[in-house]
């Protein structure tokens, strides 16, 4: 997979990428993170990729000009199965979204920032839009690292484990059900017996109910789903 991310701070964004397990994905040549600082698609003395709002109104916009260019740059080079822009007011991102986005071959990301980008960007070029949460963040960066985390974690070979991603939280519309480690007693808190007794079909069976239960308590909206 290669991701593409178009921002007006690379700077900011590069360090999700240095560590753990998105730093392996690249090193082992599984995905493909190429940064686009907007301000190089501007013929503008000052490198100026924002404006005024028509119409008047606090906050400044940024130009379809120099996103079209960086756009039609990449879409020349080769094809994306998803061009994104990153916005609170987009769909939401759930665990379906970042299965959806995982078997993609390449996708570019637009990282929003000041109040927003020309909704010209959004009817002419932009193929889905995704938010992170209902809340706003001063741009679309740590939003565009969060999608990548999510997705790149998905593509086979990434984790150790590749059927560690399937039983995630959401994969199949419940939480996860409580997990354990050694010590098997610390502090007077016991580890559940069942999980000793090798009797994997069981132990299945348990993790399932634990799997429905805490959803029920915590997330029920998901049982409605």
């Amino acid at each position: 997979m290669r991701i593409d991310i178009i921002t007006v701070l690379p700077e900011l964004l590069k360090s999700p990428f240095e560590a753990s397990i998105l730093k392996r994905a690249i090193e082992a040549n599984l995905v493909e993170i190429h940064f686009h600082n907007l301000r190089d698609y501007t013929t503008d003395n000052y490198k100026s990729i924002d404006d005024t709002q028509f119409g008047g109104g606090a906050g400044m916009v940024m130009m379809v000009e120099p996103i079209h260019k960086c756009i039609n740059k990449l879409t020349s080079e080769r094809d994306y199965g998803e061009i994104i822009y990153m916005t609170p007011d987009g769909e939401t991102l759930n665990q379906g979204i970042a299965n959806q986005i995982s078997i993609k071959e390449n996708i570019i990301i637009l990282c929003g920032h000041y109040k927003g980008v020309d909704q010209r960007v959004r009817d002419h070029l932009i193929t889905r839009e995704i938010s992170i949460g209902d809340y706003v963040l001063s741009g679309g960066e740590l939003a565009a690292a969060v999608l990548c985390d999510a997705v790149i974690r998905l593509i086979p070979g990434v984790l150790g484990n590749e059927t560690s991603a399937l039983t995630d939280s959401f994969q199949d519309n419940l939480l996860a059900p409580p997990i354990y480690t050694k010590p098997r007693e610390y502090n007077g808190w016991k580890v559940p017996e069942l999980l000793f007794s090798g009797n994997l079909p069981k132990i299945e069976e348990w993790r399932e109910e634990q799997a429905y239960k805490r959803t029920k308590e915590r997330r029920p909206d998901l049982l409605e789903d």
